[in-house]
């Protein structure tokens, strides 16, 4: 094998909505078994849809890159960066588990309340209704909060510190994904299938 270990392939259903991030082996599975196409685009061209047979015919043609492509006995195959599934229509429901690093996935490291963003190591959670009143440790009472904004809320409605919220905390409704974790050639290549919110957040809606 040629390609990359870290090269990743994500997965479309048949109404193209993005259901996984797989890796190179299971990619070239699918699309070798006939359960997906390849999807790909020249340039600024439209995406077209390539069945197995088709998709190896385009890689002998067009030669991928060593770090792109998979070595058969007599060619070097690309692996497609986009594959859409023939039958499968579904978008898989799951819970996103609540955890420090998810609530600072889904506020995009920025401190909810005076707004700059931080490394990890310089965040804290927020009780916006703190523990002492009833608050809840929960999607919808957390937040992302620099240390200076959180020791001057201390145990306080963010009211009472004279302090303003950027946002409602909520439980996210999507698979968080963040344009810093994607490399950018798969930011190039499947952003067309994921939404990019002002933020810089993908959200892989569900």
């Amino acid at each position: 094998m040629s390609v990359r270990p870290e090269y990743r392939v994500l997965v479309l259903n048949r109404l193209w909505q993005p259901v996984n991030i797989v890796g190179v082996l299971r990619a070239m599975n699918l699309l070798l078994r006939g359960r997906a196409s390849a999807v790909h685009a020249e340039g600024e061209g439209p995406h077209q849809v390539f069945p197995a047979g088709e998709w190896f015919a385009h890689s002998l043609r067009n030669p991928p890159p060593a770090a792109d492509g998979v070595r058969s006995a007599c060619a070097l195959i690309r692996v497609p960066r986009v594959l859409l599934l023939g039958l499968y229509d579904r978008v898989p429901r799951r819970e996103i588990r609540f955890s420090r690093r998810n609530v600072y996935l889904r506020d995009d490291h920025t401190c909810q309340y005076c707004g700059r963003q931080f490394r990890e190591e310089e965040l804290n959670l927020d009780h916006v209704v703190p523990r002492d009143v009833g608050g809840r440790t929960s999607w919808e009472n957390i937040v992302t909060a620099c240390v200076r904004c959180n020791s001057r809320k201390a145990n306080r409605l963010p009211e009472q510190a004279g302090m303003t919220l950027r946002r409602a905390p909520a439980k996210p409704r999507w698979r968080l994904v963040t344009a810093s974790a994607l490399s950018e050639d798969e930011l190039a290549a499947w952003r067309n299938f994921l939404e990019v919110t002002p933020a810089g957040q993908l959200p892989w809606r569900n």
